[in-house]
C-alpha cells in the first residue's frame, strides 16, 4: 500500500508548473483587461482626490419630527442613493441633531449624485388632470388632432405580465401632452368638484382642439375658489423659469391638487395633478432592465407593497377609463414630475413596468428615485463646497512612506533570517501586489470602489498577513529538515500542516474584515474591503504560486544540498543525522572467548 501512495505524491510534485502557468495567465488576463478598460490606476476617494461636500438641514414637514430615528433613516436612504450597489466611498453622516453631511469623491459623477441627494422631498404618484408645453414650446402652433403627438413616445405603464413591447410602442403616439384651455379648465374643476360634468370639448379620440393657452374656461372660473386659484396658478406657471419651478406645488399636502413642472425630451411641460394616490414608501423595489425579448428597450420595473398594490390597482383602474392626458399619472419627487406614463388598463398584482424611449441612464435614474425617493423628512441645501486633496495627498505620502519603510524592514528580515528562501517570499509579495493593484483598478469602474486612506492602511496591513503565511510554511519545512529529512520530502510533508494553519489564520482575518464591512460605513468600509480582498489574494498566492515555486526550487542543487546561503542548511538548523535503515548481520557474532581479551 505504501508504494502507490509514494507514486501519487511524486505525480503531484512533478506538475507544479501547471499552477504557476495558471496564475500567470490570470495576471496577464487581468492586466490586459485593465489596459483595455482604460482604467490603469485605482480611483481615489474624496480624502485623496478631492470632491464635493454638501450640507443639508432637516425641516419638520407634514407631522414628521426631527429625531434620531428619522435622521438615521434619511442617512441610510441617501447613502444608498449615492453609493448604489458598489463601494464608491461617498460618505453620508449626521452632524448635530438636524444636519446631514454628504461627501462625494471626485470622479463619481458628483453632479448626478448631488441631484440625487438634493431631491429629498417625498415621492408621490398623482393623477394628471391637465398638461401642456410651457415657455417657448407653448408659443408654437398646436398640432391638429389627427397629427398631434409628442416628439417621442410618452412612457407607458402596464402590468409586467401583460402587453407586448410592440403594442406599447405603437400606442404611445396618441398621448400628446397638448390640451385645450376649455378641457384643461374643466379638468381642474372636475378634480375639485364632485358634481362636475364631463368636458364637452373633448373629442372622441381624446385629442382636444385649439391652442394650448392655459386661460381658465368660463365653466371652470365659476367653480370653487380652490379650483379658480389652482387654474390661476396653472395659467401663470412658466416652467422654463427656475423660480417658477421651485415654487410650483410648494408646501402642498398629499391630499391637495397641485401644479408642477416636468421635463420631456429637453422641453418643459406644466401639469395639474390631483391628490396623491400612492406614496413613494409603498414602492418595495424598482430596477432598470433591458427588454431582450421585445422592442421596448430599457424599462423600469416596479414592485409594490401589499397596501401599495391595492392603491395602485385602484388608481390605474380609474385612469384607464379616461382620455389623454387624464389617463396618465405623474411620479412627483421634490415637487417635480420626473415621469408621467400613461395607463392602458388596471394594473393588479403589485407589479408594473414603465416603458418608452428610455436611455439606460434615464431608466436607472428613475429606478433609483423610485427605490430611494421617499424620506421621512424634507431637507434644505445649506452649502455645497469643493474639497481639495492637499491634506489627503500629504497623508497619503506619509502613509506610503510608512508602508515602504515597513516593507523594506520585512524584506531585510527575510533576507537575514531566511537567506535564499527570501527569494520565494519576495516573489510572492510581488505577485500579490500586482494582483491587488490590478483588481483595485478594475473595481473602480465595476463597482465604484474608491481607494481612500483607510484602504491604503488595509493594503499595508496585508503585507504582514502575506508574510506571515510564508513564515508558517518555511518554518514547517525547517522543522522537517531538523527531523533529518531531505528537502524534497520535507517540502511536501510540511505543506499539509502549514496549509491548515494558513487557512485558519486567513479565515479569521477575512471574517473580521467581513463583519467590519457590514456594520460600518464610509471610510472604515474601505479599510475592511481592502483587508478582505488582500486576505483572499493571500490564499490564492500561497496555493498557486508560493507552494509550486517551492516545489521547483527543492529540485535545484543550491537548495536541495542545503547550501549555507539557502536558508535550509541542515547543520545550521541543528538537524539530526539522516534517517537511514541499518542492516542486521545474518547470524550471531561470536564474542571474544576470554573476557580479558575484550
Amino acid at each position: 500500500m505504501a508504494a502507490p501512495k509514494r507514486g501519487r505524491s511524486a505525480s503531484a510534485q512533478s506538475k507544479p508548473g501547471r499552477s504557476l502557468a495558471l496564475i500567470l495567465i490570470a495576471i496577464v488576463a487581468l492586466t490586459g483587461g485593465m489596459f483595455l478598460s482604460g482604467h490603469t490606476t485605482p480611483r481615489l476617494g474624496i480624502d485623496l482626490a478631492g470632491g464635493t461636500s454638501i450640507t443639508l438641514k432637516a425641516k419638520a414637514d407634514q407631522g414628521s419630527a426631527i429625531n434620531k430615528a428619522n435622521m438615521d433613516t434619511a442617512v441610510d436612504i441617501m447613502n444608498r442613493r449615492v453609493n448604489g450597489l458598489g463601494v464608491s466611498e461617498a460618505e453620508v453622516q449626521t452632524q448635530g441633531t438636524d444636519n446631514i453631511i454628504v461627501n462625494i469623491p471626485k470622479g463619481t459623477n458628483s453632479k448626478e449624485a448631488q441631484e440625487q441627494v438634493g431631491t429629498t422631498a417625498k415621492l408621490y404618484f398623482r393623477p394628471v388632470l391637465a398638461s401642456e408645453p410651457s415657455g417657448a414650446a407653448a408659443k408654437s402652433p398646436s398640432p391638429s388632432a389627427s397629427s398631434s403627438g409628442s416628439s417621442s413616445p410618452k412612457p407607458s405603464t402596464s402590468p409586467s405580465s401583460t402587453a407586448s413591447s410592440k403594442e406599447k410602442a405603437s400606442s404611445t403616439g396618441s398621448t400628446s401632452p397638448t390640451a385645450s384651455a376649455t378641457s384643461q379648465g374643466r379638468a381642474v374643476s372636475d378634480a375639485l368638484k364632485a358634481d362636475a360634468t364631463p368636458s364637452p370639448s373633448a373629442s372622441g379620440s381624446g385629442k382636444p382642439s385649439g391652442s394650448p393657452s392655459a386661460t381658465p374656461s368660463a365653466s371652470a372660473s365659476g367653480g370653487s375658489n380652490a379650483a379658480g386659484k389652482l387654474q390661476a396658478q396653472y395659467a401663470a406657471l412658466d416652467c422654463t423659469k427656475p423660480t417658477d419651478r421651485a415654487n410650483a406645488g410648494k408646501n402642498a399636502k398629499p391630499g391637495d391638487s397641485i401644479v408642477a413642472c416636468g421635463k420631456v425630451d429637453d422641453a418643459w411641460y406644466k401639469y395639474v395633478l390631483g391628490p396623491a394616490a400612492v406614496d413613494g414608501t409603498e414602492v418595495k423595489k424598482a430596477q432598470a432592465v433591458f427588454d431582450t425579448q421585445g422592442a421596448s428597450g430599457w424599462q423600469v420595473q416596479m414592485t409594490f407593497t401589499n397596501g401599495g398594490a391595492k392603491k395602485f390597482a385602484d388608481i390605474t383602474g380609474e385612469l384607464a377609463k379616461k382620455q389623454p392626458p387624464q389617463n396618465e399619472f405623474g411620479i412627483v419627487l421634490d415637487g417635480e414630475v420626473v415621469s408621467s406614463p400613461y395607463v392602458r388598463t388596471a394594473i393588479t398584482g403589485g407589479q408594473a413596468e414603465i416603458s418608452g424611449s428610455f436611455k439606460q441612464e434615464e431608466a436607472q435614474s428613475l429606478a433609483n428615485m423610485l427605490s430611494y425617493g421617499a424620506l421621512p423628512l424634507s431637507f434644505q441645501e445649506q452649502s455645497v463646497t469643493t474639497v481639495t486633496a492637499a491634506l489627503g495627498g500629504e497623508q497619503l505620502h506619509a502613509g506610503l512612506l510608512a508602508g515602504a519603510i515597513g516593507l523594506a524592514l520585512v524584506v531585510i528580515y527575510l533576507v537575514v533570517y531566511y537567506r535564499g528562501l527570501s527569494i520565494v517570499a519576495m516573489a510572492s509579495l510581488l505577485v500579490s501586489a500586482i494582483l491587488t493593484y490590478v483588481i483595485m483598478s478594475l473595481l473602480g469602474p465595476a463597482i465604484n470602489f474608491a481607494l481612500n486612506l483607510p484602504a491604503v492602511c488595509g493594503a499595508i496591513v496585508a503585507i504582514g498577513i502575506t508574510a506571515d503565511s510564508f513564515i508558517v510554511y518555511f518554518e514547517r519545512i525547517r522543522d522537517e529538515i531538523r527531523e533529518g529529512r531531505s528537502l524534497r520530502p520535507a517540502v511536501e510533508r510540511a505543506w499539509p500542516r502549514a496549509r491548515r494553519t494558513i487557512l485558519v489564520s486567513d479565515f479569521v482575518s477575512f471574517l473580521a474584515a467581513a463583519v467590519l464591512f457590514i456594520v460600518t460605513v464610509g471610510k472604515v468600509q474601505g479599510f475592511a474591503f481592502t483587508l478582505g480582498l488582500t486576505t483572499l489574494l493571500d490564499v490564492v498566492v500561497v496555493f498557486f504560486f508560493t507552494k509550486p515555486l517551492m516545489t521547483l526550487l527543492a529540485r535545484r542543487k543550491f537548495f536541495a544540498d542545503g547550501h549555507k546561503w539557502s536558508g535550509l542548511d541542515p547543520k545550521s538548523l541543528g538537524a539530526k543525522p539522516p534517517l537511514r535503515r541499518t542492516r542486521r548481520p545474518a547470524g550471531p557474532v561470536a564474542g571474544p572467548a576470554d573476557p580479558k581479551e575484550a
